[in-house]
Protein backbone atom coordinates (compact mmCIF):
# COMPACT_ATOMS: atom_id res chain seq x y z
CA UNK A 1 0.00 0.00 0.00
CA UNK A 2 0.98 3.63 -0.53
CA UNK A 3 1.52 5.67 2.60
CA UNK A 4 -0.29 9.00 2.83
CA UNK A 5 1.66 12.16 3.68
CA UNK A 6 0.56 15.80 3.77
CA UNK A 7 1.95 16.19 0.25
CA UNK A 8 0.25 13.11 -1.21
CA UNK A 9 -3.12 13.44 0.53
CA UNK A 10 -5.78 14.22 -2.10
CA UNK A 11 -7.76 17.39 -1.52
CA UNK A 12 -10.22 17.00 -4.42
CA UNK A 13 -11.74 14.01 -6.24
CA UNK A 14 -10.58 11.70 -3.48
CA UNK A 15 -12.56 8.85 -5.04
CA UNK A 16 -10.04 8.79 -7.89
CA UNK A 17 -7.13 8.13 -5.57
CA UNK A 18 -5.59 4.69 -5.27
CA UNK A 19 -3.57 3.39 -2.35
CA UNK A 20 -2.55 0.25 -4.25
CA UNK A 21 1.20 0.22 -4.88
CA UNK A 22 0.61 -2.04 -7.91
CA UNK A 23 -1.33 0.82 -9.54
CA UNK A 24 1.73 3.03 -9.03
CA UNK A 25 3.93 0.42 -10.70
CA UNK A 26 1.48 0.09 -13.62
CA UNK A 27 1.43 3.83 -14.28
CA UNK A 28 5.23 4.03 -14.17
CA UNK A 29 6.00 0.84 -16.07
CA UNK A 30 3.72 1.66 -19.00
CA UNK A 31 4.98 5.22 -19.35
CA UNK A 32 7.85 6.59 -21.42
CA UNK A 33 8.37 10.17 -20.26
CA UNK A 34 8.14 11.79 -16.85
CA UNK A 35 8.27 15.43 -15.79
CA UNK A 36 10.89 16.33 -13.21
CA UNK A 37 10.07 19.37 -11.11
CA UNK A 38 12.93 21.14 -9.31
CA UNK A 39 13.71 24.60 -7.97
CA UNK A 40 16.69 26.33 -9.59
CA UNK A 41 17.89 29.62 -8.10
CA UNK A 42 14.53 30.09 -6.43
CA UNK A 43 12.51 29.48 -9.60
CA UNK A 44 10.52 26.34 -10.44
CA UNK A 45 11.64 24.28 -13.42
CA UNK A 46 9.80 21.32 -14.92
CA UNK A 47 11.78 19.16 -17.34
CA UNK A 48 10.48 16.25 -19.45
CA UNK A 49 12.89 13.33 -19.33
CA UNK A 50 13.19 9.57 -19.60
CA UNK A 51 13.16 7.33 -16.56
CA UNK A 52 13.32 3.73 -15.43
CA UNK A 53 12.24 1.80 -12.35
CA UNK A 54 14.04 -0.86 -10.35
CA UNK A 55 11.95 -2.04 -7.42
CA UNK A 56 10.92 1.00 -5.38
CA UNK A 57 13.49 3.33 -6.89
CA UNK A 58 12.99 5.59 -9.88
CA UNK A 59 16.04 6.52 -11.96
CA UNK A 60 16.38 9.66 -14.08
CA UNK A 61 19.32 10.84 -16.12
CA UNK A 62 20.81 13.78 -17.95
CA UNK A 63 24.00 15.64 -18.68
CA UNK A 64 26.24 16.27 -15.71
CA UNK A 65 26.00 19.93 -16.67
CA UNK A 66 22.20 20.07 -16.65
CA UNK A 67 20.84 22.56 -14.10
CA UNK A 68 17.83 20.34 -13.39
CA UNK A 69 20.04 17.37 -12.51
CA UNK A 70 22.32 19.44 -10.28
CA UNK A 71 19.32 20.93 -8.47
CA UNK A 72 17.58 17.56 -8.29
CA UNK A 73 20.55 15.99 -6.59
CA UNK A 74 20.67 18.72 -3.99
CA UNK A 75 17.06 19.23 -2.88
CA UNK A 76 13.43 18.17 -2.96
CA UNK A 77 11.92 17.14 -6.28
CA UNK A 78 8.54 16.16 -7.66
CA UNK A 79 8.18 13.68 -10.53
CA UNK A 80 4.94 13.08 -12.42
CA UNK A 81 3.85 10.55 -15.04
CA UNK A 82 0.47 10.86 -16.79
CA UNK A 83 -1.40 8.72 -19.31
CA UNK A 84 -4.29 10.34 -21.18
CA UNK A 85 -6.79 7.56 -21.97
CA UNK A 86 -9.70 9.51 -23.42
CA UNK A 87 -11.74 12.70 -23.60
CA UNK A 88 -15.00 12.61 -21.62
CA UNK A 89 -17.64 14.56 -23.53
CA UNK A 90 -20.56 15.63 -21.38
CA UNK A 91 -23.89 17.33 -22.05
CA UNK A 92 -22.62 20.53 -20.52
CA UNK A 93 -19.30 22.31 -20.84
CA UNK A 94 -18.81 22.24 -17.08
CA UNK A 95 -18.80 18.45 -16.82
CA UNK A 96 -16.34 17.70 -19.61
CA UNK A 97 -13.34 15.76 -18.32
CA UNK A 98 -10.63 13.30 -19.27
CA UNK A 99 -9.95 9.68 -18.40
CA UNK A 100 -6.41 9.32 -17.15
CA UNK A 101 -3.91 7.49 -14.97
CA UNK A 102 -1.33 9.57 -13.14
CA UNK A 103 1.36 9.25 -10.51
CA UNK A 104 3.14 11.90 -8.47
CA UNK A 105 6.31 11.16 -6.50
CA UNK A 106 7.86 13.48 -3.93
CA UNK A 107 11.21 13.18 -2.21
CA UNK A 108 14.84 14.12 -2.01
CA UNK A 109 16.63 12.61 -4.98
CA UNK A 110 20.20 11.46 -4.61
CA UNK A 111 22.97 11.61 -7.15
CA UNK A 112 24.10 8.05 -7.91
CA UNK A 113 27.83 7.68 -7.36
CA UNK A 114 28.21 3.91 -7.11
CA UNK A 115 29.46 2.69 -10.53
CA UNK A 116 27.36 -0.48 -10.53
CA UNK A 117 24.15 1.33 -9.58
CA UNK A 118 24.94 4.07 -12.09
CA UNK A 119 25.14 1.48 -14.85
CA UNK A 120 22.00 -0.38 -13.72
CA UNK A 121 20.10 2.89 -13.56
CA UNK A 122 21.04 3.69 -17.15
CA UNK A 123 20.07 0.19 -18.20
CA UNK A 124 16.64 0.65 -16.61
CA UNK A 125 16.20 3.91 -18.50
CA UNK A 126 17.05 2.36 -21.88
CA UNK A 127 14.91 -0.72 -21.25
CA UNK A 128 11.95 1.48 -20.27
CA UNK A 129 12.03 3.07 -23.72
CA UNK A 130 13.04 0.03 -25.79
CA UNK A 131 13.03 -3.35 -24.01
CA UNK A 132 15.89 -5.52 -25.26
CA UNK A 133 17.93 -2.60 -26.60
CA UNK A 134 20.58 -2.47 -23.87
CA UNK A 135 22.00 -5.89 -24.74
CA UNK A 136 21.72 -5.24 -28.50
CA UNK A 137 23.80 -2.08 -28.84
CA UNK A 138 27.26 -0.95 -27.71
CA UNK A 139 27.44 -0.18 -24.03
CA UNK A 140 28.53 3.23 -22.69
CA UNK A 141 32.22 4.12 -22.60
CA UNK A 142 33.95 5.54 -19.53
CA UNK A 143 33.83 9.01 -21.08
CA UNK A 144 30.12 8.68 -21.78
CA UNK A 145 29.42 7.44 -18.26
CA UNK A 146 31.37 10.36 -16.81
CA UNK A 147 29.27 12.80 -18.83
CA UNK A 148 25.96 11.31 -17.67
CA UNK A 149 24.40 11.99 -14.30
CA UNK A 150 21.85 9.62 -12.78
CA UNK A 151 19.41 10.53 -10.03
CA UNK A 152 17.69 7.98 -7.80
CA UNK A 153 14.33 8.78 -6.21
CA UNK A 154 12.56 6.57 -3.68
CA UNK A 155 8.92 5.70 -4.40
CA UNK A 156 8.12 5.88 -0.70
CA UNK A 157 6.13 9.12 -0.98
CA UNK A 158 3.78 8.83 -3.95
CA UNK A 159 0.16 9.29 -4.93
CA UNK A 160 -1.91 7.80 -7.75
CA UNK A 161 -5.09 9.13 -9.35
CA UNK A 162 -7.19 7.33 -11.93
CA UNK A 163 -10.37 8.34 -13.73
CA UNK A 164 -12.37 5.89 -15.80
CA UNK A 165 -15.90 5.84 -17.16
CA UNK A 166 -18.31 8.20 -18.84
CA UNK A 167 -19.57 11.71 -18.15
CA UNK A 168 -21.33 12.64 -14.93
CA UNK A 169 -23.91 15.24 -15.88
CA UNK A 170 -26.42 17.11 -13.79
CA UNK A 171 -29.70 15.23 -13.56
CA UNK A 172 -31.64 17.90 -15.45
CA UNK A 173 -29.21 17.73 -18.40
CA UNK A 174 -29.71 14.04 -19.21
CA UNK A 175 -32.74 14.92 -21.34
CA UNK A 176 -30.84 17.33 -23.58
CA UNK A 177 -30.58 16.29 -27.27
CA UNK A 178 -26.78 16.29 -27.04
CA UNK A 179 -24.42 13.38 -27.72
CA UNK A 180 -22.32 12.43 -24.72
CA UNK A 181 -19.74 9.73 -24.11
CA UNK A 182 -16.03 9.01 -24.25
CA UNK A 183 -13.60 9.50 -27.11
CA UNK A 184 -10.85 6.96 -26.32
CA UNK A 185 -7.25 7.81 -27.06
CA UNK A 186 -5.25 4.87 -28.40
CA UNK A 187 -1.52 5.09 -29.12
CA UNK A 188 0.50 2.59 -31.12
CA UNK A 189 3.96 2.17 -32.60
CA UNK A 190 4.48 2.75 -36.30
CA UNK A 191 6.72 0.80 -38.65
CA UNK A 192 10.45 1.14 -37.80
CA UNK A 193 12.27 3.65 -40.03
CA UNK A 194 15.90 2.64 -40.74
CA UNK A 195 18.67 5.20 -40.42
CA UNK A 196 19.49 6.71 -43.82
CA UNK A 197 23.14 5.59 -43.56
CA UNK A 198 22.39 2.06 -42.32
CA UNK A 199 24.40 -0.47 -44.36
CA UNK A 200 22.44 -2.96 -46.42
CA UNK A 201 21.83 -6.34 -44.87
CA UNK A 202 21.24 -5.19 -41.30
CA UNK A 203 17.80 -6.42 -40.35
CA UNK A 204 15.52 -4.73 -37.85
CA UNK A 205 15.95 -6.58 -34.54
CA UNK A 206 13.00 -8.60 -33.27
CA UNK A 207 12.60 -6.56 -30.10
CA UNK A 208 12.06 -3.43 -32.23
CA UNK A 209 10.05 -5.07 -35.00
CA UNK A 210 7.53 -6.57 -32.61
CA UNK A 211 7.36 -3.80 -30.00
CA UNK A 212 3.94 -3.71 -28.39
Amino acid sequence: MLSTTPRTALGRSKERGSGDRNDLYEVLDTGLICHLGVVVNGCPMVVPTGYGRIGDTLYLHGSTGARSLRAGGDGEVCVTVTHLDGIVLARSVFHHSVNYRSAMIYGRARLVTDPDEHLEGLRALVEQLAPGQWDYVRGPSRKELAATAVLALSLEEASVKIRRGGPQDDEEDYGLPVWAGVLPLVTSWGAPEPDSVLPEGIETPVHILHRE
